[in-house]
């Protein structure tokens, strides 16, 4: 089980900050967990391509491994100024 915490705009569209998921054992890294959650969420679906993604407060790529982690932090980019 992973907690999954949602930023800005994800959080905006899905209606909720954090959740907690059971992951398949198929989904090993952070590419494969960012389509896991596409399928799951389909309003994810065509939305994760500039969503950086952070394991454990650490920013991480997609062949990162998920081994061990307690929370994914899922944050899409923000304008401002």
């Amino acid at each position: 089980m992973v907690q999954v915490l949602y930023f800005a705009a994800l959080r905006d569209l899905l209606g909720l900050s954090e959740e907690t998921l059971e992951i398949p054992e198929h989904v090993r890294t952070v590419g494969a967990f960012v389509l896991y959650l596409q399928q799951a969420r389909p309003a994810l679906s065509g939305k994760m391509a500039s969503v950086r993604v952070a394991l454990d407060e650490a920013f991480a790529g997609d062949s990162e491994l998920l081994d061990g982690v307690h929370t994914i932090a899922l944050i899409p980019p923000v304008a401002g100024g």
